[in-house]
């Protein structure tokens, strides 16, 4: 059969048949002789960008480099120059792979990948995604991602959906006209699959209890939802789960590195230890041992186009305990490092663990849609929210003890009902924000 996704890439200069070999070896890989390739390669990258990247070389500065710990953690606010500086030797802005990040960390860059590199990235998250029956030349993908409004990027992208085999819906609107609209177009269309933002894809589900219908009946195509980019909570799993009737995965990456990890279908969360390399930091830079929650810092093994060397994503995780080299497991995401409530007594309270709690006295009722948590000031903080009923003075007073409970006394909540709630440009939903 004719594989247009494969073709596609490799029309663009993408190497797909040289990356699918590649890979192939590295799977393959006994684990004394994978370990053997990762210290290879994490010397092979490092160097490569110490001769060939003046800009990173300027990031080191006299630094003495002895061992990888020594290495310095790359961070977003390091990108913040214009592209053409930070390329390597014999790379330009005509024979790379570009991109740009969405901006949820605070810090949005250009960013740029070697031609060689984005097609293993691709041959790897083929081989993941057919965990799951998916063969991205022929299962056709009902996308929640963003998009953008100007007509002539807009048409470029359908165009680029279309070559890549899926449908992208708009993540901007979901009145209840619109998501009736994206029920309509499930069961006109035999989907195989699911991707896309958690919340846009879960605000679905809210909208087929609310009628009581259930995915799968409309569409009963659809093999698997895979969720990225935002927090995925149990609860929503269950909601998804239930409403969709197909296996809900979690995945977390990242626009500039790749997929950092994928729930197989035993739900053990795989970190992508073909492409990358990932470590867990504390806030000395120092690496934690599994089964420790620190910041997670990922070199990209294949980049040469760019330097991502123990770059740090903005995220906060741990690794379970029975990692090893070859097999890492994530164990669990716990937010982003620059969500951090730093309250009036000086206790710092995760932004996602706030969240949490209040999202859980919201779904008590069943009556606020989605929301958002701003902390405006030390003490205050902004809880916009949609719903279809105003929250009444007793549900607030409820909501203000629970979290002066979990938090501490004396804070202030100020709760301002929205008919929609405004998302960044990519369509992602940053649902806590510090501006203190």
């Amino acid at each position: 059969m004719f594989k247009l996704f494969n073709l596609s890439l490799q029309l663009n200069g993408f190497p797909l048949r040289k990356a699918k070999t590649e890979l192939a070896k590295i799977v393959k890989f006994s684990e004394p002789d994978y370990n053997a390739f990762l210290d290879s390669k994490k010397k092979e990258i490092f160097e490569f960008h110490c001769n060939n990247n003046p800009y990173y070389k300027s990031l080191l500065g006299d630094k003495t480099i002895e061992k990888w710990e020594d290495i310095p953690v790359m961070r977003k606010i390091h990108f913040q120059k214009p592209l053409e500086q930070r390329l390597s030797k014999g790379y330009s802005k005509k024979n790379v792979y570009i991109n740009k990040t969405s901006g949820s960390s605070g810090d949005p860059f250009v960013f740029a990948k070697d031609k060689f590199c984005h097609a293993l990235i691709w041959a790897n998250i083929m081989r993941r995604f057919h965990w799951y029956g998916i063969d991205f030349n022929h299962s056709l993908q009902a996308r929640f991602y963003g998009m953008p409004l100007d007509f002539i990027a807009n048409k470029t992208l359908r165009l680029k959906d279309f070559l890549s085999h899926r449908y992208r819906f708009n993540i901007f609107d979901f009145s209840d006209a619109a998501m009736g609209r994206m029920l309509a177009k499930f069961q006109n269309t035999k989907f195989d699959y699911i991707n896309g933002y958690t919340n846009s894809i879960v605000l679905l589900a809210k909208f087929l209890q609310k009628k009581q219908l259930f995915l799968c009946d409309i569409c009963p195509t659809l093999k698997v939802c895979i969720v990225t980019s935002e927090m995925l909570f149990d609860d929503d799993k269950k909601l998804l789960q239930e409403r969709f009737n197909i296996p809900i995965i979690n995945e977390y990456g990242s626009a500039e590195l790749d997929i950092i990890a994928l729930e197989d279908p035993k739900g053990i969360w795989k970190v992508n230890s073909e492409t990358l390399f990932v470590e867990i930091l504390d806030e000395n830079d120092k690496v934690l041992p599994y089964g420790q929650e620190g910041r997670i810092v990922v070199t990209s093994l294949y980049n040469k186009a760019h330097p991502m060397i123990r770059y740090e994503v903005g995220d906060i995780g741990v690794l379970d305990e029975k990692s090893t080299l070859q097999y890492p497991i994530l164990k669990k995401l716990t937010g982003r490092t620059n969500d951090i409530a730093i309250l009036p007594s000086g206790k710092k309270s995760p932004g996602m663990t706030f969240y949490s709690i209040t999202k859980k006295l919201f779904d008590d009722d069943g009556n606020v849609k989605e929301f958002v948590i701003t902390q405006t000031k030390t003490d205050t903080f902004e809880i916009d929210y949609v719903s279809e009923n105003e929250l009444n003075e007793s549900e607030i007073s409820h909501i203000k003890n629970v979290l002066d409970q979990f938090l501490e006394s004396g804070l202030v909540y100020k709760f301002n009902r929205k008919d929609r709630i405004e998302r960044g440009k990519s369509g992602k939903l940053k649902q806590f924000k510090s501006l203190v």
